[in-house]
């Protein structure tokens, strides 16, 4: 099967004949359905004995050999959406904002609009466009779609630099609040272990021996629910993919609602009422919340130090265990 990108040359036999062009050549190519095939002749892609056809209807002859460039596949570049944030700070350089669960950061396959992008480049307008790149303007980190909190956003390219290199240099303060099952012990720590693809599930991180990013994970136990879950406070050191979901996952003690790194024990929860059962069960997401953003300014130099309640899920979930 020939690459979907650039010219291909394809004859008609016997048994094409009296087919449509667009229909033809979509079989013949594979890989391209006729939806995106028809467009391309119309837009002069295909071409006979090197005349241009741009008739997709057209019925082939046998004999005859097309030709047809199929351009490279570029995705759609981000578009302003009017989605409502919520904004702890913004000055002409920067922005942070508390983001929601289940809200993508940037647009990719399966989420091309609804994305925290989409809204900033509505709310931010033109100093936005093209700071840090055309498919991720201003931002220098992200947390995951169902993860809560705080992110900060560039918007110019002195402070995108600014912020890449604290960052890099590991000098954001970054603490999250986790619910985790099981009794932590130790009651504070620290966890670490290179993270990277796992080998065996291309959608999970893991923690491997060979290759991987360092990763470093501070944690402290803020309260324990009778043995059944644990309130965690995590200070990040490093910013890896799913690093706290992972290395707690790697203690013993995955998050609650992760549906990636555990299988939910809801024999854990048996003592408890039905009604406080019911909730944790139920909880849509893994209870994992970015609570607190500390950096200093990279324009202004001066100290800035955010933080963010939970939000009502997690206060619903954290009711639920406390009882």
């Amino acid at each position: 099967m020939p690459s979907p990108e650039g010219t291909h040359q394809v004859e008609v036999s016997a048994e094409d004949v009296g087919e449509r062009l667009d229909r033809f050549l979509a079989e013949k190519l594979g890989g391209l359905s006729r939806n995106r095939v028809k467009p391309l002749v119309k837009d002069g892609k295909a071409s006979l004995a090197g005349e241009v056809i741009t008739d997709p209807s057209r019925r082939v002859r046998e004999g005859e050999i097309y030709e047809i460039t199929i351009p490279e596949a570029r995705d759609p570049d981000p578009i302003p959406q009017d989605i409502p944030l919520d904004i702890v700070f913004e000055d002409e350089h920067l922005i942070v904002v508390n983001k929601p669960a289940r809200m993508v950061v940037h647009p990719a396959a399966g989420n091309w609009s609804g994305t925290l992008v989409n809204a900033l480049l509505f709310h931010c307008g033109d100093s936005l466009s093209g700071i840090g790149g055309v498919k991720r303007p201003g931002i220098v980190h992200r947390i995951d779609k169902e993860t809560s909190g705080l992110m900060v956003v560039a918007k110019t390219d002195a402070a995108h630099q600014g912020l890449a290199t604290l960052f890099e240099n590991h000098d954001i303060e970054r603490t999250y609040r986790a619910i985790v099952w099981g009794r932590v012990y130790p009651l504070s720590g620290t966890i670490e272990g290179n993270i990277g693809r796992d080998p065996h599930n291309r959608k999970r991180m893991a923690i491997v021996t060979n290759g991987g990013k360092e990763a470093i994970t501070h944690y402290e136990v803020e309260e324990n629910f009778e043995d059944i879950a644990c309130l965690v406070k995590c200070n990040l050191e490093t910013g890896r993919t799913h690093q706290i979901r992972v290395h707690m996952a790697k203690e013993g003690h995955p998050l609650v609602g992760d549906p990636v790194y555990t299988r939910p024990k809801l024999s854990r929860t048996k003592s408890l009422p039905e009604a406080r059962q019911n909730v944790i069960r139920k909880f849509p997401r893994q209870a994992l919340h970015a609570q607190t953003l500390g950096f200093v300014h990279p324009i202004t130099n001066k100290p800035l130090k955010f933080e963010v309640e939970f939000p009502s899920d997690m206060k619903k979930l954290l009711h639920a265990f406390r009882g």
